[in-house]
């Protein structure tokens, strides 16, 4: 007998009969003697509903409030599912995050676990009942609902495991495991049997929208098993794994895994910034306290004494509001220079443990670019990764172009 946490998201539970062949599936583990706990997302759909009722009262509703309002999206699906399986057979009972324990700090709309008590959740499942837990929410200590922000139901199922050491952590969603990079924009895509936790972590953070990237966290830290499959289809999905479970006999990793990208970032550039100690501070600082967070940046080399350029990426959504923090506080402090702004590019990574083996993934990834005529607007690098900043109209050519010159088209693709 294991234990499994299997979470579904919200085009799993779209509808009444996408809940009832939910139902089924977890009906199927328990037959097998399974202990099962089932973490669920809100419909599909129904958070934007709501979101756009609170919207429509108030410009700025209350952070607080929202969490309230967005909560009762899983509280109706954790009813449904835990009614469907009861039809069937199937002893269910299901929980809110404060009622199973999920305990977080105060930070509404984006707040994070700090403990979860589990001996309700074992008792239940000791009496054989499936337990239907309500993802992406739990409670402050002085009982306020809180939330965990987008895509929190994956870090719900995986604290869940972790807290329970559970067997394995099922991520069902609407795609059949982790691909190379998204078949939406490249047909030729291949689904990963597995990846490294460290490629999945860069490959969430760069755009990757299958897990979110506080998931694959926990999912690292606690060397919980976390596979990726699909609701609708029968298939091994992906498992994600811990490098030093792979297999050290297998031929040497690929060089790449993956191609993730965005275009949810903007570039903004102080021109003729004074050259000197702190200015990089007294330009990031106001952001940061803000609380905008910064990704790419870039200082071009001066003279001593002289004047530079300092450019830097945010997210789209803070694009505006970075933009007028320069203007009215840090280039008044500055006591000048010129501010230019672009929210039309897009970030394209290069992600692969085999990166650390071999040399020269940098200049074969310019020299794609290049033979495509794709201008190169900024670049970053880490161990395992490279990223790009382009022009946004250029971000499909890159990523097929790229998947194509890294081998990635190749039908036998494995991480291993």
């Amino acid at each position: 007998m294991a234990l499994y946490v299997q979470k579904f998201g919200g085009t799993s539970v779209g509808s009444v009969d996408r809940i009832k062949a939910v139902a089924e599936k977890v009906k199927g583990f328990r037959d097998q003697g399974h202990q099962v706990v089932v973490v669920v997302s809100a419909m599909s759909g129904e958070t934007n509903r709501l979101t756009d009722m609170a919207n429509a009262l108030n410009d700025e509703p209350a952070p607080r409030e929202m969490d309230m309002l967005l909560s009762t999206g899983e509280q109706v699906t954790i009813s449904l599912l835990a009614m469907a399986l009861q039809q069937i057979g199937v002893s269910a009972t299901s929980h809110t995050g404060a009622q199973v324990g999920i305990h977080t700090d105060s930070a509404y709309t984006k707040a994070r676990i700090q403990r979860i008590e589990t001996d309700d959740l074992k008792s239940d499942l000791d009496e054989g009942k499936v337990v239907v837990v309500a993802g992406f929410q739990g409670v402050d200590e002085d009982g306020n609902i809180t939330t965990l922000g987008r895509g929190g139901s994956d870090t719900t199922g995986v604290a869940l495991a972790a807290a329970l050491g559970a067997d394995e952590c099922q991520i069902y969603t609407d795609v059949d495991g982790v691909y190379t990079t998204d078949p939406r924009v490249c047909s030729k895509a291949q689904r990963l049997e597995s990846i490294t936790v460290e490629e999945m972590l860069e490959l969430a953070s760069l755009g990757s929208k299958v897990l979110q990237i506080r998931a694959v966290e926990f999912a690292g830290k606690y060397n919980v098993p976390l596979r990726v499959l699909s609701s609708f289809e029968e298939g091994p999905g992906t498992l994600i794994v811990a490098e030093a479970d792979q297999d050290e006999d297998s031929m040497e990793e690929p060089l790449i895994s993956g191609i993730a990208f965005t275009k949810n970032e903007a570039k903004l550039t102080l021109l003729n910034t004074p050259d000197v100690p702190g200015v990089a501070s007294r330009i990031l600082g106001p952001i940061a306290d803000a609380n905008i967070e910064v990704d790419m940046i870039v200082q071009n080399v001066a003279p001593a004494g002289d004047y530079t350029d300092f450019t830097f990426t945010v997210a789209k959504g803070d694009y505006k509001a970075t933009k007028k923090l320069l203007e009215e506080t840090v280039i008044p402090d500055l006591g000048g220079g010129e501010l230019r702004g672009d929210d039309n590019i897009a970030k394209v990574s290069l992600v692969g443990v085999g990166m650390r083996s071999h040399a020269g993934v940098a200049s074969k990834m310019f020299r794609v670019l290049a033979d495509e005529n794709v201008n190169i607007r900024m670049v970053s690098t880490s161990e395992i990764k490279i990223s790009v900043v382009i022009d946004e109209k250029h971000m499909e050519l890159a990523v097929n172009a790229l998947h194509k010159a890294f081998g990635l088209d190749k039908s036998d693709i494995e991480s291993e």
